[in-house]
């Protein structure tokens, strides 16, 4: 604990070594630490200088580095105090909180530090801040009276010490310390220079001033005396002067009422004047909104001419009727403030705007109606003649009717019945047109292919019974059937002839249609939502024609400003456009899909072109929202669906194929995918769709191998091993051939198990024509495994020398060559001659003989050693045999 005189001390070294440079005086001081941390600092209540002193609450800490400096931390003002706990009144309570920007709670190290410290600050927050005060819990309350803590809590002795302290204190709160001026200093340093003896003798500098004193006292007591006079006419002046002072008081108090009286006077005129400033200002507002409404809903007298007679046929007065009609279109959808709208004159001029617009619209839909229907009737009566395969182009209608684009838009915003109307007539006259040259060029392209495809349809229609007898029911191209059995088919020119007629087709529809699509999304403004009232599409917005291949393939989903997704707009100005352009060429795909399949029904090959050629088409559209893009796809979903079940009727065709009699080894469905592969090819190579026809490869292949399994043993002439050999041999060879990437596993295979049955062929057709001497050491493997030395076999009975003599003897060369030829004559019955394997499958033999040979030969040297037993032919005549052989076959 820290005893009175340490905190005495540390409150001199602060206020000497920190507060005193800054012109602040230290008023109380408690040391504390915090829970975490017990290294001591220092809370200080500290005041500036008068006339305005600051008292503030700092925190201060002793530096440990820089010889004990002392630092100020933290500062806060007094109103920053939320609220002081003492947690208890108890004297022995060391904790205390202050609430701050934070909580802070602290630990006294002495009680009687905290207790002044408490007392000190709650006195200065009652005398300095006016706002609300901080609240003191749990403190006692004789701690928060005006009297020192140290009075109240230390005995009589401090208190007497410590009175004089305090008194000092109240005093230099009252007044702060007056120096000594230039003056004071001389006469005080002439007193001392003359009483030098002072410092030698202080009684009698004393006695010396008590004398002087004295006389002071002596003469200003002469002088008040002889003064009276003065002093008794000083104070008649000064009675004269109050009474002056009276007199101006009163009159300044008049002069005040009549100041009152002009200032009431003056504020009554000001809000006079401020009334009349406003009443004046609504004023010119009232006549700006009048301007404003009868600007906006004023018609010139010849717009109203135009629209009463408007005259649409020649171009000066179609100009004049387009404008006056916007016109009444910007009046009737002007912005007026709600209010003014109940005003009778406005509800008049708008029953007027009506009235006009009624009758211009009603002008407007008979005239447009009128040229839709001719313009339908004058194209619809032209023969057409030609012979090209090109479609008609009626860029003249447009031209004629891009004119009256402007009133097609005023009718969509002012008179959204009249717009819909005249669309179904301009739909009903030009789709019959149009019908009409779809109808006529998809005729003209089926009849520009060969004769034999413009007679598919008669030759389809044909009785059940004349088909039989004529043709076979069985498609041409199935590849799980033999070619003898396959229908008519269709020659490469002709595929190639039909791809590229097909393409011209696909060339010709794509400008024809989008021309129509855009030229109707101008003319009837289909890329705007534009209803007939002002609150969702402004004038400008109706006016803007924008292209509809940049509108319909926006992707971004933005708000527009009525709060409508962009994307929703242009989902349902996609759905208006093929709506309007379905009923103009609603025959398009019907016909399209119709031509398409007269040709699949000849040549299911076909569906493959298609699936191209169209996928081509579909991928390359600008605007892949469009009609003919959409079309296009829908045609192409068929194609697709054709296109799989002619594939999965070729797999079926493959799993359900039957072996005849007079089969060959190489099995139909593996001759036949040559053919198919290389036409499939031929077509995918460098399509889009290639990842498709790889998939159904797959497939092939994989019930190929199984085919190939499965009917091998089925053959009823050719060995198994033989018919598994050939098939695998041969479709290795086209894998290797087509260069599929991703048929490179499935070439690996048809490897291997082509290998792998040319192994079992060997292995059981050729056999160890050497049986006996085969059979002779298999005897002498056994001894040997009873535990007989190599070396002493020959002494064994069943496998002396003799004996052994005896068997070589059994196989002479000449006698081994007549069983190689007739091997020879039995491998060429099996093999084909398509797959030429038979030089393959000799030289397999020829290995096979030698690894016999070899095997024999070591026998014999590592059991017969020395005892100059041979073959009676070498690995040379082996070779010669086998060459002689191949050579005279």
């Amino acid at each position: 604990m820290l005893s009175i005189g340490a905190l005495a001390n540390i409150k001199h070294t602060l206020q000497k070594e920190l507060f005193l440079a800054s012109g602040e005086r230290l008023l109380s001081v408690v040391t504390v630490v915090k829970k975490k941390d017990k290294k001591p600092c220092y809370l200080c209540v500290v005041t500036t200088a008068p006339p305005v002193p600051v008292i503030t609450l700092c925190l201060v800490k002793q530096s440990e580095q820089r010889d004990g400096e002392y630092k100020r931390k933290r500062s806060w003002q007094l109103d920053e105090i939320k609220w002081v706990d003492g947690r208890n009144e108890q004297f022995e309570t060391h904790e205390f909180d202050l609430q701050l920007e934070k909580v802070y709670k602290w630990y006294a190290l002495n009680l009687h530090e905290r207790q002044n410290f408490l007392a000190v600050l709650n006195r200065q927050i009652q005398k300095s801040v006016r706002g609300q005060r901080a609240e003191f819990r749990n403190v006692p309350s004789a701690w928060l009276s005006e009297k020192s803590p140290e009075k109240v809590a230390l005995g009589r002795a401090a208190q007497k010490a410590t009175q004089h302290t305090d008194d000092e204190e109240d005093e230099e709160e009252a007044q702060e310390f007056t120096a000594l001026t230039d003056k004071e200093a001389n006469e005080l340093g002439k007193l001392f220079s003359e009483c030098d003896f002072a410092i030698k003798d202080a009684e009698q500098f004393i006695e010396q001033l008590s004398r002087e004193l004295h006389d002071l006292d002596g003469a200003n007591i002469q002088s008040v005396l002889a003064s009276e006079q003065k002093v008794l006419k000083m104070m008649e002046h000064i009675d004269n002067a109050i009474s002056e002072a009276d007199k101006f008081e009163t009159r300044l108090d008049s002069y005040e009422d009549i100041l009152g009286h002009v200032k009431e006077t003056m504020e009554k005129i000001g809000g006079k004047n401020a009334m009349i400033e406003i009443a004046n200002n609504n004023n010119i507002k009232l006549m700006k909104e009048l301007n404003k409404v009868i600007t906006q809903l004023d018609l010139p007298h010849s717009q109203q001419q135009a629209l009463d007679e408007p005259d649409l046929k020649t171009t000066t007065g179609r100009k004049a009727a387009i404008a006056a009609a916007q016109c009444l279109q910007q009046a009737m959808n002007s912005d007026i403030d709600p209010a003014l709208l109940r005003l009778e004159a406005v509800q008049d001029q708008r029953k007027r705007f009506e009235k006009w617009k009624q009758k211009f619209s009603a002008t407007v839909s008979r005239f447009m109606n009128n040229l839709f229907i001719h313009l339908g009737n004058e194209i619809g009566d032209m023969p057409v003649t030609s012979t090209e395969l090109t479609l008609p182009n009626h860029s003249n209608v447009h031209r004629e009717l891009t004119p009256y684009t402007e009133l097609m838009h005023w009718s969509k915003a002012m008179d959204r019945k009249t717009y819909d109307g005249l669309m179904r007539v301009y739909t009903a006259s030009l789709s019959k047109i149009y019908e009409r040259d779809v109808r006529n060029f998809f005729n003209l392209a089926k009849m520009q292919v060969s004769e034999k495809l413009r007679s598919s349809r008669e030759d389809l229609d044909m009785s059940t019974s004349s088909r039989k007898s004529a043709v076979s029911t069985i498609p041409y191209g199935t590849l799980g059937i033999n070619r003898e059995q396959w229908g008519p088919g269709v020659e490469s020119a002709d595929r190639i002839r039909f791809d590229a007629l097909l393409e011209k087709v696909l060339a010709e529809l794509e400008p024809i249609a989008l021309q129509e699509q855009l030229f109707c999304i101008n003319f009837f403004q289909m890329d705007v939502i534009s209803p007939t009232t002002k609150n969702t599409q402004t004038t400008l917005e109706m006016e803007k024609a924008v292209d509809m291949s940049q509108s319909i393939l926006a992707g971004a989903v933005s708000p527009t400003a009525e709060g409508v997704p962009q994307k929703r707009i242009d989902r349902q100005i996609n759905e208006d456009v093929r709506k309007l352009m379905m009923g103009l060429f609603g025959c398009l795909e019907p016909e399209l899909v119709s031509f398409i399949q007269s040709f699949e029904r000849v040549d299911s090959f076909y569906s493959l072109y298609v699936l191209v050629r169209l996928t081509q088409h579909v991928m390359s559209a600008q605007d892949t929202h469009s009609f003919l893009s959409m079309t296009f796809a829908s045609a192409l979903v068929q194609v697709k669906r054709n296109f799989d079940r002619f594939m999965q009727q070729q797999l079926q065709s493959i799993r359900e194929a039957k072996l005849h009699k007079r089969s060959k080894a190489i099995l139909p469905y593996v001759e036949n995918f040559e053919n198919f592969a290389q036409t499939a090819e031929g077509i995918f190579r460098k399509s889009d769709r290639r990842t498709d026809m790889e998939k159904w490869y797959l497939q092939l292949v994989n019930a190929i191998f199984e085919g190939i399994h499965l009917h091998s043993q089925e053959h009823p002439k050719t060995p198994s091993q033989v018919v598994r050999m050939e098939n695998y041999h041969h479709m290795y060879a086209l894998l290797a051939q087509l260069k599929v990437p991703g048929l490179d596993a499935l070439k690996k295979e048809a490897k291997t198990r082509y290998t792998e049955a040319l192994k079992a062929y060997v292995t059981q057709y050729f056999g160890r024509p050497l049986e006996k001497l085969n059979q002779f050491f298999e005897g002498v493997q056994q001894k040997v495994a009873q535990g007989v030395k190599e070396t002493e076999i020959s002494y064994q009975m069943a496998f002396s020398k003799q004996e052994l003599r005896k068997v070589i003897a059994q196989y002479p060369a000449r006698e081994v060559k007549k069983g190689l030829e007739n091997l020879y004559k039995k491998v060429e019955k099996h093999l084909s001659e398509e797959e030429n394997l038979l030089q393959v499958v000799w030289r397999a033999m020829q290995e096979e003989f030698i690894a016999q040979y070899n095997y024999l030969e070591e026998r014999i040297q590592k059991c017969y050693a020395g005892a100059m037993i041979n073959l009676e032919f070498n690995i040379q005549d082996i070779l010669n045999f086998f060459s002689d052989i191949a050579r005279s076959h």
